[in-house]
Order: structure tokens, then sequence, then C-alpha cells
């Protein structure tokens, strides 16, 4: 009998993995038992805090805690991400209409265009990119206009670039700074001109500021709730995943325009049963240790930066310092493509970076450095890649 099943087709527009060869020898080389330096994956090597911890072991001990959780998800801990917005940002939310939690903001990042998007609407994603942009809309049924992100810009879409035929079937444009993968950042002053196009095109704005507290050299990253007529277009999606060292907790929230907040809700309660209270629970302590924590985090971030950085330079490296994340965007130091130039620091010099094309066409050129591992292991990334150079 024949089957009348396959891989569905909107899964073809999905690019596809384009580090499998980098994977095959990075594997390769670990079982010839070769010390591999791994700078290409964005998840912390620190522990998740001590107390935060804590607090997930006494709440799931606790049977309430045991059933199924709220959609819209635990009053206390919307309060508290109201509480900790309004002394960040000075914006006041409305914890029941304003703010939703999620299972990390990859998942509502990839669900929301299912919430607003009909088959052939447009969704603007700028490139280098984070793939779950991409994913989402293609899910959605979307057509991508994709905005190059060029050094000379600063790594900003030039938006007034873009044809108005195109705005004007516009649904979504998401936008991310301090960003993945280019390590940029903007003020509040291009985030109003963001708003103001909003406003006068109809689109959306989904705001993905998962590395808003990983800032360095006195730099702030702002929220676009904060500019005027923010609210009325867009919402914020945060994480704590990286601020926390909670990347496999699956925590995180949006917040904003209420009628986009709604609208989200109705597709989640379909979809999943919301997050476990327990580790709700533990997000509310997260956020209370949040001004004693950070600086702590911010020191080891900052003191890997300025080691690896000054240590490529010293090398001929021109690496830039970045102000935010806790990535490297350096251009390719030899005439290799990005892919090649990755293989080759993998066969060479047994470091995994990821190449920068990886993220996108425009990302060709560059290299992604992520520095999720400690100094004595990045001054011997240095090293050996001073014998490649």
């Amino acid at each position: 009998m024949s089957r009348r099943w396959g891989k569905a087709e909107r899964l073809d527009r999905l690019p596809p993995y384009l580090f499998v060869e980098i994977d095959r020898l990075k594997k390769k080389l670990l079982a010839e038992g070769r010390d591999i330096i791994d700078l290409g994956i964005g998840d912390p090597d620190l522990a998740t805090p001590e107390e935060i911890i804590e607090e997930l072991c006494t709440a799931v001990q606790d049977p309430e805690n045991h059933r199924y959780p709220l959609d819209l998800g635990l009053g206390e801990f919307r309060y508290a991400i109201a509480e900790w917005f309004q002394k960040r940002f000075g914006v006041e939310l409305d914890p029941d209409k304003e703010i939703l939690p999620l299972i990390g903001s990859k998942e509502g990042i990839v669900h929301f265009p299912l919430a607003i998007v009909n088959p052939g609407d447009i969704v603007l994603i700028p490139e280098p990119l984070y793939p779950p942009y991409r994913s989402g809309a293609v899910f959605a049924g979307a057509e991508i206009y994709y905005l190059s992100l060029r050094e000379e810009n600063g790594f900003r879409p030039r938006l007034e670039e873009i044809p108005k035929n195109i705005l004007s079937r516009t649904k979504i444009l998401y936008l991310n700074y301090p960003n993945n993968p280019t390590t940029a950042v903007v003020d509040r002053k291009y985030l109003s001109q963001v708003v103001h196009m909003a406003n006068e095109y109809g689109f959306c704005i989904l705001y993905d500021n998962a590395y808003s507290e990983l800032c360095f050299d006195n730099y702030k990253a702002p929220s676009i709730l904060e500019v005027e007529g923010g609210r009325d277009v867009a919402v914020e999606f945060h994480s704590f995943s990286k601020t926390y060292n909670m990347t496999g907790w699956r925590l995180g929230w949006v917040c904003g325009n209420r009628e986009l907040i709604a609208a989200l809700r109705e597709v989640k309660s379909n979809i999943d049963s919301g997050v476990f209270n327990p580790i709700q629970y533990a997000g509310i302590k997260a956020l209370e240790i949040y001004e004693t924590y950070l600086p702590r985090l911010l020191r080891i971030y900052l003191q890997r930066r300025d080691l690896f950085v000054t240590g490529l330079r010293k090398i001929g490296w021109m690496v830039n310092f970045p102000k935010a994340t806790f990535y490297i965007w350096a251009k390719v130091p030899k005439s290799n493509s990005s892919t090649e130039f990755c293989k080759l620091l993998l066969e060479k010099s047994h470091i995994v970076a990821t190449p920068g094309v990886g993220f996108g066409p425009s990302g060709e050129g560059y290299v992604r450095f992520a520095l999720t591992t400690r100094e004595e292991r990045l001054q011997e990334a240095v090293d050996r890649i001073k014998k490649l150079l």
C-alpha cells in the first residue's frame, strides 16, 4: 500500500543545517581524543545561582505545584516581572494584560506569527539572524523580506530603503538588540525611528531583548517600550537563559501591546499548558536577586571579553570590543569563506567557532565566538590561533 505522508512542504523553506561538516569533524576529533575548545554555542558554562536552585527545590515539594499551571502564568510571577521592568526601564506594565510567561523566549518568538500572520503577509527579518525568526515566519506561511545588516550601517537595518509596496504588506518586523550574532547595540533614538515607521505603515515590532542585561562600558540596553508610541506597536521578549545561566530551564516572557499579547495567549492555550509552577517560582527568586547577582556575572564576562579580544589584537587580529552580549563577531582574517575558516580552526587549532554565513548571507566573511568557557581556556584558544595565523 502506498503511503500518503511525507515531509511538509513548509520544511523545505527552511535552509539546511550548514554546520554538518563542522559537527562531523568535531565528533571525529573528539573520538580521537583531541582537546577541543568549544566557542561555538551560546550556552553559558556558569552554574545557575544557588538561590534559584533552592527556590525550585522548595516549590517542587508542594503537591499543589504538580498540577497543570495556568496558561497566563502565576500571578506572583507576572507581578514580579512588572516590578522588575518598572525598576529597570521605568515602564509600568499591567501584569494581567501586558505580560505573558513563556517556555523560553524562543518558544514565543516562533509561535507569535501564528497569532497575527496570514499566508502571503510579509515578515521583515534582519540578517544575519537568530534562526527562530525565520522558522516562525515560515510556519505561519508568511513571505519573508530580508534586511541586510552591514558593518558600515552599525549592523542596523536601513528601514528607509525598504520599498513602500513591501512596507504596505508587512505584518511583523523582527528586531534584536543587543544583537546576536553581530553584538551591535542601538539607542532610543534609533528605536524611535523604528516605532514611527511601524505606526506609519501599520505593522508590529517583535523586539527580542534577550541580551539586555549583558552590557559593558557604561552601555545600558533600552527597551522599545520606553519609546513614545512603543507600546502601541511592539511587544518585547525577555529571557532568563543568559542573564541567570538558565538555558535548560526554559523560562522567559513577552510584554507590551495587550492586543498582541492576547493573540499570542490564544495560540499558546491551544499548543501548551504553560510553564511548570516551580520554575516560575524560581524565576521570581531570580528577579529578586538581580541587583546583587548581575554585577558578579558581568565582571566574569567583561574579564573574558577583555582577555580574548586583547589577546587576538596582540597577534594582529583586530577584533572589536563588543558593548554587549557574550559573543565576539570578528572578520575572517584570511581569504577563506567563513565556513572554510571555521573548518581550518577546528582541524588545525581544535577550536569550534560558528561561521557567520550560518546566520545568513550577510554573515559571510565573519566568525562568531561565544565566551562560554573559562579564562584559561580562552587564553589557550588565543595561543592556538596565534600559531595558526
